[in-house]
């Protein structure tokens, strides 16, 4: 692919990611995707499909994006660190967050969209979750590295992801969200302190 091709390609992604976010798969307009990118319809449909096709590439792009930016510490077995840099890309990367929750309202069926690769991808993070420490329920026995990882990205993720609920539990004072993320990792080190 020309060095021009990619551009456009990646100007699609950009502007879809931004239309995505802010509008989801119903309310986004292939139209303004193409005048934010500069690019016309017919390039968005040849590169990308479909407009549900294009939230599919779009979302499985800054789902990999974050996946190389946040790798779980498994090397150092640290789960305060990774929610830390998790929480941190989640606060400068809103639409991420924003693009799973439009995914949960418009495509509450089951399988999503790249379901079982995405799948893979997350029972890989919780193998490496999972050689960060073991969490014991109330019957002493292990609930296992998965559970482990869906708690810990819901404490990511659900401050960042109701802004107004954080809000009127927090308040509006600037500091609030740091508040919110040390004791999500605190959290991470009570849960790593139970290995």
């Amino acid at each position: 692919m020309s060095s021009r091709s990619e551009q456009t390609r990646n100007r699609i992604y950009e502007a879809a990611l931004e239309e995505f976010a802010q509008f989801g798969v119903a309310g986004a307009r292939v139209d303004r995707i193409a005048q934010a990118a500069q690019a016309n319809k017919q390039a968005i449909y040849l590169y990308y499909g479909d407009k549900d096709k294009l939230f599919s590439t779009v979302l499985g792009r800054a789902l990999d994006e974050l996946a190389e930016a946040v790798p779980p510490s498994s090397e150092t077995g640290d789960v305060a660190d990774y929610i830390d840099r998790l929480f941190t890309y989640h606060q400068e990367h809103p639409s991420i967050l924003r693009l799973l929750l439009w995914e949960a309202l418009e495509y509450n069926q089951v399988p999503v969209p790249d379901e079982g690769s995405r799948t893979a991808h997350y029972q890989e993070k919780a193998r490496a979750v999972g050689g960060m420490g073991a969490l014991t329920g109330p019957d002493g026995k292990d609930v296992g590295s998965q559970a482990v990882l869906l708690l810990l990205t819901g404490l990511v993720g659900w401050p960042l992801a109701v802004p107004q609920v954080t809000r009127m539990i927090m308040g509006d004072e600037p500091e609030a969200l740091d508040r919110v993320k040390s004791a999500a990792v605190a959290a991470a080190q009570a849960i790593a302190g139970q290995a």
